[in-house]
């Protein structure tokens, strides 16, 4: 890998974003659109700016320091910025404080290292390998708090730190660094004896989630928590933000009420046509964006609309991605793939879709979907789990609601984590019937076990059809999402199929005959 390469692969899989405030407006409900490009590819295709320009892009986005090292001199940070600011567009910047672990960061090439320098010291997962990246030994926060200060006396008063700003190699991984020195200081911040160590990665290994693990989740969170406020306390009245990956929460020490009020990217991990060409790939995708939500406002959450490498997404499923957003709430769509910019053919079918999107967004925007069938990712999920959502069902053609807690009504479909927290009396239905995968090894009293697969969804949506009388549903069995926004009576129904699908939406008395293409969405209104 060169030097080139591998900021592209930084670039696509981390770059954030954040909404400049040269470039908000008064109406806050407005979708809004960003690319993450680099000054290098500003010099090489000089008529990339006025490309994405005219797709309805808002705002680029530039990489500035790289866990220890600037791969762009200043100068040319600041020359491309003034390209961007003359065709029109806000420029955004973004650190990379401290690199992604494993094999992409595992050699170096030329001049340009692709790890930390030497005196950022390696992470140690629990079972006493190290790694690189995702480690705040000293000095990584002082050396990225100086960084930050910098870009800010630059003139870039909003920063994003980006992936990888966590304390986890990555989704499904209980983090933290477990070396001597952080097991010492655990230790002793709680009180316990050095035996307690030996306990506590027995319950990483076993993903048991007793008190003695619940307070390295909080160490380890308070450690991320703390350099964040530490980089924060540099911007003077600017704005920091946070990148969130794929369901990132607390085992990855991104405690999210801590950033509540911060600049956030939700978190999603289809990147290539093969991940989010399956159904199963884009409710996955889906349940991540809408968890994100509950811990921040949309007018401060963004995307990550993300292909990589930047050929391995065809235009019409980037465009695809656009409706997530659209669903979740999220106000700002990043676009990001890497070094090599999209093919610029992209862009003629991406823009028409960003257009589309953005009208369909401006009639549901600040409305809430709501529906029988619960959204719902729990502490054990969030602490313990192996990330992989029991999301099928928002394919169902079946309304849904997120909760933040269980339910008095309909149905709430589980991981296999929220179901142990249910097994071990942590988790109590307020009326609510729990939906399980016919995996758990237990049975839950008054709990459904359904396969997560498509058929085996439709029959139990056929078999509780007299249950929805008063709830939009689509009648046929296909895959697709069907969010129902009753305040704006208003349905946006998404077609998961690839093909062109006509169907019906049956709502009280009446229903609504609706063909949509491949990929596509359709708002259906006026549901009285």
């Amino acid at each position: 890998m060169d030097r080139r390469q591998f900021i592209g692969c930084t670039s696509a899989a981390s770059l954030g974003l954040f909404l400049p405030a040269s470039s908000q407006a008064s109406d806050i409900r407005k979708r809004r659109f960003h690319v993450c490009l680099n000054s290098d590819v500003l010099e090489q295709e000089p008529d990339l700016i006025q490309i994405v320009k005219k797709a309805g892009i808002d705002t680029v986005w530039l990489p500035g320091f790289f866990y220890g090292y600037w791969p762009y001199p200043m100068a040319k940070i600041q020359a491309a910025r003034r390209k961007i600011e003359q065709a029109g567009m806000a420029v955004g910047m973004a650190t990379i404080p401290l690199g992604h672990p494993g094999d992409s960061l595992g050699s170096k090439d030329g001049d340009f290292p692709l790890t930390p320098p030497a005196h950022w010291r390696a992470a140690m997962k629990s079972d006493g390998s190290q790694y690189v990246g995702t480690s705040l030994h000293k000095p990584a926060t002082s050396e990225n708090a100086e960084a930050v200060g910098k870009l800010y006396k630059e003139g870039f008063s909003e920063i994003f730190l980006d992936d990888d700003f966590r304390l986890a190699i990555g989704p499904g991984q209980i983090g933290g660094c477990y070396c001597q020195d952080h097991a010492k200081r655990f230790l002793q911040k709680y009180g316990y004896k050095e035996p307690k160590w030996e306990e506590l990665l027995g319950n990483v290994r076993q993903r048991s989630l007793t008190a003695l693990l619940n307070d390295w989740i909080n160490f380890t969170c308070d450690e991320l928590t703390s350099s964040f406020r530490a980089q924060q306390k540099m911007m003077g009245d600017g704005k920091l933000g946070i990148m969130v990956m794929y369901l990132g929460a607390e085992k990855a020490g991104i405690r999210l009420t801590d950033y509540s009020d911060a600049l956030f990217r939700v978190g999603e991990l289809m990147f290539d046509d093969k991940s989010f060409g399956r159904v199963k790939g884009k409710t996955d995708e889906l349940f991540s964006a809408l968890m994100h939500r509950r811990f921040t406002s949309p007018e401060l959450a963004y995307s990550e609309t993300t292909a990589y490498p930047a050929n391995s997404l065809s235009a019409l499923n980037i465009a695809a991605k656009l409706v997530v957003s659209t669903i979740a709430d999220v106000r700002n769509t990043m676009f990001m793939s890497g070094l090599t910019p999209f093919p610029s053919s992209h862009w003629e079918t991406i823009g028409p879709a960003m257009k589309i999107q953005s009208d369909i967004h401006q009639k549901l925007a600040g409305h809430i979907p709501r529906g029988l069938f619960k959204h719902y990712w729990g502490e054990y999920s969030r602490k313990v789990g192996d990330d992989k959502p029991n999301s099928l069902f928002l394919a169902s053609g079946v309304p849904f609601e997120v909760t933040d807690k269980p339910a008095q009504d309909g149905w709430t479909f589980l991981s296999n984590y929220d179901a142990k927290a249910v097994q071990d009396k942590k988790l109590i239905s307020n009326g609510t019937v729990f939906v399980h995968r016919s995996d758990v090894s237990d049975t839950i009293a008054g709990a459904e076990s359904i396969d997560e697969s498509l058929d085996a969804l439709f029959a139990f949506k056929q078999r509780n059809i007299h249950l929805l009388k008063n709830i939009p549903y689509v009648k046929e069995n296909l895959p697709v999402v069907c969010a129902w926004y009753p305040t704006a009576q208003s349905v946006l129904l998404w077609n998961l199929s690839e093909e062109s699908k006509s169907m019906t939406l049956l709502y009280k008395d009446a229903q609504r005959e609706v063909t949509i293409p491949g990929l596509g969405s359709r708002v259906i209104e006026g549901l009285v």
